[in-house]
């Protein structure tokens, strides 16, 4: 398991979307999903304990969205707000001063990105970065090739610079390869790996 580093002021954990339906039991289960709640786990007790900013997004959809197979979207209906499934999984161990921003909440809102998430007052995700001078994100979750992938790129273009957390990370593979080559195109696009 890779080893949360000596966190530095700047830097900041970010856990996306470790929620019940991405996770075996799940309407839209990720093999192995719940196999990377205790890696993010420890590295969110080191970010605690080194006080740097955790920030946990979560999908938050409305029960009708264009976002789901039945209104003309891709997916299964998931992480529907107020329902089990867009809990966050039981395994994983959140810190009390973390930091929950939602996403997808809009009837035609698909938002993969964790840049296109906000807070409880509407506050933007990179707005509450800056106030908080992180300028290095250090990224696990799910789905490696979905929420981690467009959230990696967003931070990159933002500016940020991002490492990710590959055993804290867990891919969808509609295609068997898609999620080494979201990886790929992450570390091309210029993010590390811890």
């Amino acid at each position: 398991m890779s080893n949360p580093p000596s966190f530095q002021a700047g830097d900041s954990l970010l856990l996306v979307d470790p929620q019940n339906d991405f996770c075996p039991g799940g309407s839209l289960a990720v093999a192995n999903g719940d196999q990377v709640m205790p890696v993010l786990s420890v590295w969110a007790a080191a970010a605690e304990r080194a006080n740097i900013p955790i920030v946990v997004t979560r999908d938050w959809h409305p029960p009708k969205t264009t976002h789901f197979k039945e209104y003309g979207g891709v997916w299964p209906p998931h992480c529907v707000m107020r329902t089990h499934g867009a809990e966050f999984h039981p395994d994983l161990e959140i810190p009390a001063s973390a930091l929950v921003v939602s996403k997808g909440m809009g009837e035609a809102e698909d938002a993969y990105s964790a840049f296109q998430a906000r807070d409880d007052s509407g506050t933007p995700l990179q707005t509450l970065l800056e106030r908080r001078d992180v300028r290095h994100l250090y990224i696990g979750g799910l789905a490696t090739d979905y929420c981690v992938r467009s959230s990696a790129l967003d931070a990159l273009q933002a500016g940020f610079r991002v490492t990710l957390i590959p055993d804290g990370m867990r891919p969808v593979n509609l295609e068997p390869t898609d999620g080494e080559r979201a990886v790929a195109e992450m570390r091309a696009a210029g993010a590390d790996l811890a």
